[in-house]
């Protein structure tokens, strides 16, 4: 049986994402009597801080990054006395020995460790943690991306964590995987009769999965420009909402079930190598443009100096098993790029016969609309007969049926990703985690990607700033006779 933590320390608590998401997630789970009533909330990072310097610097992240709506003066004096500080080098494995005082305090507890912090400083927190005796059978460890920056490195870094911590109390985080619409994505297909029997090479023409944004490197340079937009948005998470549309039905929605499913997609997908990369893949980089009516700097002059990056990458990829044989999935990301938008766009195919045509009607073929950010939503645009006498033939006209997750469930407040996903790990549900096999297979398909950019010495092409990326990539799509859902 799974214990819910009666401690959750947090290693780079001082840290933007700290203090932009999981400190602001755990008050507003506080604040919902969610989190378990005597749950300590342990914060740790180099800075030489008091329990009250801490709480202080958590309230002016609560003021800063909390909605109005949520900034309940009593709930935040009842949440910041959770608060604990202490100060740690986590790379010195001897400075954790701190920790052990701090958290026996005499009894057992069962701990959740949660590393918000370079991946380089994994290796020696987990040592450190080792050293302090501080991972027993009832701690648990969580781990922030990225997970290395090829198949060799996560195995380095996992090979570490392992030695400590079994997978079973490993939990990789994805925080797409938190989102209420890519959850709901399996509520969609599992739940409901309706697309299962079209949910496959018979019944869809192609899928498309886009992650788009217009910022650039908001302050990231030094951990972009060495990752690019394959590394830092394909390996993670689009390969996760590719391997949930494209996954067979588990047999329960258990951790194990699920996560077995989509490794088993992981594992059909081809490969993009020396012999497809350069027709399977296009790669760019952002130029001067204008972005919401704007002037934007080009990528190299807000990174400072010449670099061969990409902050676009356009995918086509195939998932060979019986289900998928033959549907091109087309992904899609960048910086830069016209709008904001996170979304999966499913064509189903054309009827076999359209008894309109004789009557001058043109029947589109159905399309799915999954968009995850910035709004949640279901859109199936459908063809419905146009009002009138028909005299001068049927007209037929594409109409959407809109679900949207806002107004169906306009009652609950909308949480963000990192809530459920907290939440999650301190009850020790690895569900929503991403598990190790899941990983490695993701670090194969890429790395198999840059090597073949390798071989054809591709370089990105220029973009301007506010566009859809390079031309090259529309053809990627129209070359199968397909457009992008824009």
């Amino acid at each position: 049986m799974t214990l819910n933590a009666d401690s959750l320390l947090l290693f780079g608590a001082t840290g933007d994402l700290a203090q932009r998401m999981l400190l602001p997630s755990l008050f507003a789970l506080h604040a919902d009597r969610l989190l378990p009533p005597d749950l300590e909330i342990l914060g740790s990072a180099r800075a030489d801080l008091s329990n009250d310097g801490f709480r202080t610097l958590v309230e002016s992240a609560l003021a800063k990054h909390l909605p109005a709506d949520r900034r309940l003066s009593g709930s935040s004096a009842d949440f910041l006395s959770r608060l604990r500080y202490v100060s740690v080098d986590a790379s010195r494995p001897e400075s954790l020995g701190t920790l052990s005082k701090t958290l026996r305090n005499g009894r057992t507890q069962t701990v959740a460790f949660l590393l918000s912090t370079a991946p380089s400083l994994f290796q020696s927190t987990i040592a450190g943690l080792q050293r302090a005796g501080l991972t027993g059978e009832r701690t648990r460890v969580a781990l922030e991306k990225p997970l290395g920056h090829d198949l060799p490195s996560f195995r380095t870094i996992n090979d570490a964590v392992l030695a400590a911590f079994p997978e079973e109390r490993t939990f990789r985080i994805d925080h797409y995987l938190g989102k209420e619409t890519v959850q709901n994505l399996l509520a969609l297909r599992f739940g409901n009769r309706l697309f299962e029997p079209l949910w496959n090479a018979s019944g869809v023409d192609h899928i498309q999965i886009t992650v788009s944004e217009t910022v650039g490197l908001e302050g990231r340079g030094g951990f972009y420009d060495g990752a690019g937009a394959l590394r830092d948005m394909v390996q993670n998470h689009m390969l996760q909402l590719l391997a949930l549309v494209a996954m067979e039905p588990p047999a329960h929605f258990n951790a194990t079930e699920v996560r077995d499913e989509k490794v088993k997609v992981l594992r059909s997908l081809r490969s993009i190598d020396g012999a497809t990369a350069a027709t399977h893949s296009v790669i760019g980089q952002y130029g001067a443009g204008v972005v919401r009516g704007a002037p934007v700097p080009s990528y190299i002059e807000e990174l400072g100096s010449p670099s061969g990056t990409e902050t676009f990458v356009a995918l086509k990829a195939h998932v060979d098993n019986w289900r998928w044989r033959g549907v091109p999935f087309y992904l899609r990301t960048g910086k830069r790029l016209a709008n904001r938008q996170s979304e999966i766009f499913i064509q189903l195919r054309h009827v076999p016969h359209s008894i309109f045509e004789s009557m001058g009607a043109l029947v589109q073929p159905n399309k799915l609309i999954i968009r995850l950010q910035p709004e949640e939503n279901i859109r199936l645009l459908v063809m419905v007969k146009e009002p009138g006498l028909d005299r001068d033939g049927i007209r037929l006209r594409e109409v959407p049926l809109d679900l949207s997750l806002t107004n169906a469930f306009a009652g609950e407040r909308r949480r963000i990703a990192y809530e459920r996903l907290l939440l999650d790990f301190i009850e020790g549900d690895p569900t929503l985690f991403v598990r190790r096999d899941e990983v490695e297979t993701q670090w194969e398909w890429i790395d198999a990607i840059r090597e073949g950019w390798a071989s054809h010495q591709m370089r990105p092409q220029l973009y301007a700033a506010g566009t859809w990326g390079p031309p090259e990539a529309i053809g990627l799509t129209e070359r199968d006779g397909a457009s992008w859902h824009d």
